[in-house]
């Protein structure tokens, strides 16, 4: 399937759709504590907090959306029972994170807080790239259901973090493109296997 159409089948019905808002904002939370796990003790920039707390108001806005399709309360954890695709929800990122890891120790030798941070940049601009184009299509797909919950406000502020993490890559490395590159090929193979995942678990 499509994710247009995975997503129109998820916005279609309200339970199933509470469950996905759910899912997006435990991994909005996970990018959260994944980028303040890779801060340094003292060495810690404006943009890194900056985005670190704007992730974390993703997973909250996330939340808060439910109420327009469900009761909250009843979507009040991350438990298993209250998301879609779990397991490949919860890896998704956790994954990612390990095979750009893996990456940059065989090809920069990098290691302790270089490497933390060299990985935050890389899995950070993978996952801005795939939410430029994921919370766009969700917000399309809204709109045509003339649904009342709104990425508008999340699908600016992705544009404005992917500004800023290229910014930082080019301080990074001078051969940031190539980095990147291979973050998003990594990326692109776990999210296809995240949706696919999505749409059988919503069949």
């Amino acid at each position: 399937m499509k994710l247009q159409e995975i997503l129109g089948k998820v916005v279609s019905d309200n339970a199933i759709h509470a469950r996905f808002l759910n899912t997006l904002s435990l991994m909005e939370n996970t990018g959260a504590r994944k980028i303040s796990a890779s801060e340094h003790k003292r060495k810690v920039s404006y943009i890194v907090l900056k985005h670190a707390a704007e992730e974390a108001r993703h997973a909250f806005y996330l939340k808060k959306q439910i109420q327009k399709v469900a009761q909250i309360n009843d979507y009040a954890t991350y438990d298993d029972e209250f998301l879609i695709a779990p397991f490949a929800s919860y890896s998704y990122l956790n994954l990612l994170d390990l095979q750009v890891c893996k990456y940059l120790k065989s090809t920069l030798q990098l290691s302790g807080v270089e490497l933390k941070y060299a990985a935050y940049l890389l899995v950070t601009y993978a996952i801005e790239v795939r939410a430029d184009e994921l919370y766009p299509v969700y917000q399309e797909v809204l709109d045509q259901a003339k649904s009342k919950v709104n990425m508008k406000s999340i699908i600016v502020e992705e544009e404005g973090h992917l500004a800023e993490m290229i910014t930082q890559l080019k301080e990074f490395s001078s051969n940031w493109e190539e980095h990147a590159s291979v973050a998003c090929q990594l990326e692109t193979k776990l999210f296809n296997q995240w949706i696919e995942s999505v749409g059988q678990s919503i069949n």
